[in-house]
């Protein structure tokens, strides 16, 4: 696989910041990448790629953004079936559903056919050196190289 679509919202440049360590993972396993922010994507596009990577910040109590909540429904309305995923996300363990948003996109892209091969990644707030390096791996694991 090597034909990869990453969909991602980003407020404070936490989930950015994941989204390009999971990109240099993937760039790094010869992967050729599309970028894009979820406000410029339509899910229809997830048909037209091997691979899935979606990255969301959890908002308020344990939602999604509400940039992506056109993208999610959207949803709805493909077939996902052979398709590959990974999930990531920035939280804050303050609230009772640490980081839900990458919970609930798992579920989602689960139900439309999709493969999630890696659990969800969730960051407290700004990824650490070392979590960057989970975010590479990340990357990589959708490739099957991890």
């Amino acid at each position: 696989m090597n034909n990869v679509l990453m969909v991602f919202a980003s407020m404070t440049g936490n989930t950015e910041e994941m989204a390009d360590a999971v990109r240099e993972g993937l760039v790094s396993g010869n992967a050729v990448i599309t970028v894009k922010e979820v406000f410029d994507a339509n899910a229809s596009e997830l048909e037209a790629y091997e691979g899935i990577v979606l990255g969301a910040y959890t908002w308020g109590d344990g939602e999604l953004p509400d940039e992506f909540l056109d993208f999610y429904e959207e949803m709805d309305d493909v077939d996902l079936s052979g398709k590959k995923a990974v999930v990531f996300g920035s939280a804050d363990s303050s609230y009772p559903h640490f980081g839900a948003a990458v919970d609930i996109l798992i579920a989602k892209l689960q139900e439309r056919g999709c493969t999630v091969v890696a659990e969800g990644l969730k960051v407290e707030f700004s990824p650490s050196a070392e979590e960057k390096e989970q975010c590479k791996e990340l990357g990589r694991r959708l490739l099957g190289l991890e």
